[in-house]
């Protein structure tokens, strides 16, 4: 990901009804800090294209404080592109690149909420299982998922 990508993936992260405008602000902090810094940062950013057109987007890097694991932190295919294995392509091209760096594992944190269930069934067909609840994490109501993924 370059600068010159920047705005296609901030339209893209528009685009999904599930994100929130506060989530979308911080997704733009984690993508200034790696455009800011790409070795530095910590982070991974990958786009996918079809006809030269951004539709799909992954950021992941180690999570702090652990010994080889790593997190997953944005998966977003534009709505009109989903379904075609861009999601999946994406995701498995960041395993691929975490289990390279030794990972151990991948994680993925989401809501428990409706709107999230396609998410959801997702992860899990993509060998993803869940590991923890945090009831009423992010709302009265809205638990945030764990997902895990062994990857060595």
């Amino acid at each position: 990901m370059t600068s010159a990508d920047k705005p296609a993936v901030m339209k893209l992260l528009s685009e999904i009804p599930e994100f929130t405008p506060a989530e979308i602000t911080v997704a733009e902090e984690v993508i200034n800090s790696y455009l800011s810094d790409p070795k530095g940062s910590e982070y991974y950013a990958l786009l996918a294209e079809v006809s030269s057109s951004v539709v799909g987007y992954v950021c992941y890097g180690p999570a702090s404080m652990s010994q080889s694991a790593w997190d997953i932190y944005w998966l977003a295919v534009s709505p009109s592109s989903q379904r075609q294995g861009i999601g999946k392509s994406l995701l498995a091209s960041a395993e691929e690149h975490i289990r390279n760096a030794r990972g151990r594992m991948a994680l993925i944190e989401t809501s428990s909420t409706p709107q999230y269930e396609k998410t959801r069934q997702f992860y899990r067909s993509q060998g993803y299982e869940l590991i923890s609840t945090i009831q009423d994490f992010y709302t009265p109501g809205d638990d945030k998922l764990t997902f895990r993924k062994l990857t060595s």
